[in-house]
């Protein structure tokens, strides 16, 4: 199985991994499954999707698996349109995705009789950043966003956007077009309209390769989830957008989940294929674990926990959809 390596996240994940084992110590010295139904359960779990979901489930699976031996999870980061490519023809249990599933994708999955339902499990804030070593850039106006990232912008210098700033080449970095966080800036930032692509614009699925290329460069910007960012902050600086009311909000924890961190607060998701929870009862048992753990292993990794009261709805949710005829 290819996976991403989450080298930068490493610390946090092991953190995760703490507090889930703590958590989930009590139901199975009891050898209680995540259900609470008391019976073991085995076999496959197959999850693809959202690089930026990623983390999140990577620990979870890992905890998982501990906890359940006989299971056999697997989770793949694709990206959000690769995972749901995947989901509409049912090759997958579950696909992680930092963006609603689109009418088309949707209208696919019915085609081949997939039942395909969201479930929230986390916030995040895109977060635009830039290098430590830049010493000049602060904030942005979402006006300026466009100019740097709009294929039909001739800007092309930092000079361009602020005659105040660098005479120097902007260098892009962002996800690949598979990517829901692509996906997402795409659309509340650069209005549908294409991204600038060439020879000074990297593309990647793997987050890890965005970190390390504005890194490296004092001239570079890029964007990602949030978690990524907050472990590389001794790295990466993370800029503040200003919506157009004067006033630079930058992403924290507090302005991610109150939305002042606005147009680039969102949620992330997994869609659940309905059929596996009917039929694959460590399906069933893994979503159960999942929604009980999200918002601890949201917190570890940089992401922003639901409310309980949230979780617990979609649990019973998702008893209704294991139960349905």
């Amino acid at each position: 199985m290819k996976r991403i390596k989450q080298a930068a996240l490493l610390a946090a994940f092991v953190l995760v991994i703490g507090v889930l084992a703590a958590c989930g110590s009590e139901e199975s010295a009891n050898g209680e499954s995540s259900s609470g139904e008391g019976s073991s359960v085995s076999g496959p779990i197959t999850i693809d999707g959202s690089s930026t979901v990623f983390p999140i489930m990577e620990a979870l699976t890992y905890q998982y698996q501990k906890e359940h031996p006989e299971t056999s999870p697997t989770v793949n980061a694709s990206g959000t349109g690769g995972g749901f490519k995947k989901a509409t023809r049912g090759e997958v249990d579950l696909t992680n995705a930092s963006r609603e599933i689109k009418p088309e994708e949707q209208a696919i999955a019915e085609e081949n009789g997939i039942k395909l339902e969201p479930l929230e499990i986390a916030k995040d804030g895109i977060t635009v950043v830039v290098s430590q070593q830049n010493d000049f850039v602060k904030n942005l106006t979402l006006e300026q966003l466009r100019k740097i990232f709009l294929e039909s912008s001739e800007a092309t210098k930092w000079s361009d956007i602020n005659p105040e700033w660098p005479d120097k080449t902007i260098k892009i970095f962002s996800p690949g077009h598979d990517s829901g966080t692509f996906d997402y800036f795409n659309e509340v930032i650069l209005e549908e309209q294409p991204l600038k692509e060439g020879e000074n614009t990297t593309l990647s699925e793997d987050d890890n390769v965005l970190v390390r290329g504005i890194a490296n460069d004092p001239y570079a910007i890029g964007f990602f989830g949030y978690a990524y960012y907050a472990e590389n902050k001794d790295k990466l600086k993370a800029l503040g957008i200003d919506n157009g009311e004067g006033d630079p909000v930058k992403p924290t924890n507090e302005t991610i989940q109150s939305g002042k961190y606005t147009p680039l607060s969102r949620p992330l998701y997994t869609y659940v294929n309905v059929e596996s929870l009917k039929t694959k009862p460590q399906v069933l048992d893994f979503v159960t674990f999942t929604l009980k753990n999200a918002g601890e292993a949201a917190k570890q990794v940089g992401y922003v926990a639901l409310p309980e009261e949230r979780y617990k709805e979609q649990l019973e949710q998702v008893k209704k959809w294991a139960s349905e005829k």
